[in-house]
Order: structure tokens, then sequence, then C-alpha cells
């Protein structure tokens, strides 16, 4: 099984590197990133990014958006925000503030089992019956939240709740807890069950009227070093090649 991603990611800095934008120097672009676009961002977007644009560095930080915004609020390193929650690129708005702010990608919710799915799950009603050990993000996480949001829809979201063991701090967090035979059952993102992803779970579908489809929005951060770097990344991630590539990730377009 793959090794799957926690909290931040930082990727080596190359010693040298400014984040001053100059032409005669390696450049740096810092991208703060939602959890479930790790392997679209580090595995494809920032390696084509960088090979289109000689003498760049993309510099991730994958977490959740929550505690992302947080952090943008209050050091201001981020040149460009990708939020997998339009609330928190909401709070990234107000403060410091941000620019060429679109919607780029959306994805939907699957609930996720070990390989031997010890609670025989089927459907999401049963996420409800007694005894099921059940593992979400934490509340504030944006797939925590969404996750709640359909289990309320559904008409379970008491039960469900009651069968919490564990509160994680974002996406990935829960299918390592799932995979690893910690929990029985999850609710994470479809982008973490596509065959690019790797993840050794089995999948069970939450029908189209319960599901709740997530939104990402991206934008240049004020106070970025560089902002017609910044703006070039926005621009390629809603290009035909970064479309292309979180589709392969699992993601759908947002229109």
């Amino acid at each position: 099984m793959r090794r799957v991603l926690s909290l931040a990611i930082i990727l080596p800095l190359l010693a040298g590197c400014g984040r001053t934008g100059t032409t005669d120097e390696a450049t740096e672009l810092t991208v703060f990133a939602a959890s479930s676009l790790t392997d679209a961002f580090t595995e494809k977007i920032g390696p084509a990014f960088e090979a289109e644009h000689e003498g760049t560095t993309v510099v991730f930080n994958l977490a959740a958006s929550d505690a992302l915004a947080a952090q943008i609020r209050s050091e201001g390193t981020a040149d460009v925000f990708a939020s997998a929650s339009g609330t928190w690129m909401d709070a990234v708005d107000y403060d410091p503030g941000v620019s060429d702010r679109t919607d780029f990608v959306r994805n939907r919710l699957v609930i996720i089992t070990p390989p031997e799915n010890p609670a025989g799950i089927t459907s999401i009603d049963d996420l409800g019956s007694d005894g099921v050990q059940l593992v979400l993000a934490a509340e504030g996480v944006p797939v925590g939240d969404y996750a709640r949001e359909a289990l309320a829809d559904a008409g379970i979201g008491g039960a469900a709740e009651a069968n919490i063991v564990s509160n994680e701090e974002d996406n990935a967090s829960v299918v390592a807890k799932i995979a690893s035979g910690e929990g029985e059952a999850g609710i994470v993102y479809w982008s973490d069950i596509s065959v690019a992803a790797g993840n050794e779970v089995v999948a069970v579908e939450i029908p189209d009227d319960l599901n709740v489809i997530a939104t990402y929005p991206i934008a240049v951060v004020t106070g970025a070093a560089d902002t017609e770097l910044a703006s070039a990344f926005v621009v390629y991630v809603t290009g035909p090649d970064g479309q292309a590539a979180l589709e392969e990730y699992g993601f759908m377009p947002v229109t």
C-alpha cells in the first residue's frame, strides 16, 4: 500500500531559492493546498508547472483547509491557497485577502471500509447500526462537515455520531485509520479511492440524493512574493493540463 500522508508536507527547499521572483535566480512558489489534493498536486501538477517555469520550485504545504487558513492568517507565508471549502477561502479572502479566486474542481463523498469489511457495510444506513466503529474527520475540517451533513440528510445523524470512535485531522488520516483496521468505516472523498491514489480500502457509494459535493476554490493570496507567478499557477490548475491531472485522481470538473 502506498504511504498515506496525514499532516503537512513541506518539500525540501533548494539551496539559494528565494521568494523574490527575480529572473536571474531560482524562484520559490509556496502553495497551501487541501490534503485531498496531495497526490494530484505533488505527483502531477507541481512537477509539470516547474517544467514549464524554469528555475521555479513549487513548495507545498498540505493539510486540512481550516488549518491552512489559520496558518495563512497568522503567518502570511502562502502565495496560493487551494481549499476544499469555500468557507475557509472566505476566511482568507477576509484576511489577508485574495485575488484571481475561482472554483476549479469538485469532489464527492464515499464510504470506505477495510478490505475485509468486518462490519458488513453496504449502505450509508449501516453507519447508524449499533456498534459500528465509525471514523470521521473532525468538525470544522471540510470532509468532516460534509460527512456529517450527508449522515443528517440520511436521517441517521444522531445514531452515526454515537458510533464515532475517532475524529481525525483530515481525509488522509481517516483513510489511514480504516486501511490499518483501526475503524470499521469512514467517509472520505472519491479522490481517495481513485486508482491513482492507490489506497487499499473497499468503497461503498453514497447515493446522489444523499451525497454532498465539495467545490474547491483556488486563489492568489494577498502579499504573494510574485503575484504573476502565483497567477500562472492558478491558470495552470484551471487549464486543460491541470484539469486532466485532477480528473486522473478522481476529481470532477466544476462544469
